[in-house]
């Protein structure tokens, strides 16, 4: 969890003050999803020792 957290903060997530729920939710997907596509092993490398696996999608399908 504190390594995603690391991750999501340096894009300014600790500083958002979201106006609601559904906003949070949207900026911390958004953060995920920017991390993930540019460089997917620093999330693997946070979920390794949890021992939770991310599920990759199929871009074929």
């Amino acid at each position: 969890m504190e390594g995603i957290w690391s991750l999501l903060n340096r894009s300014g997530l600790a500083n958002l003050a979201a106006a609601n729920q559904d906003h949070l939710v949207r900026v911390i997907k958004r953060g995920l999803k920017k991390v993930h596509q540019y460089r997917p092993h620093l999330i693997d490398g946070c979920l390794a020792g949890t021992g939770l696996l991310l599920k990759r999608r199929n871009p074929t399908n």
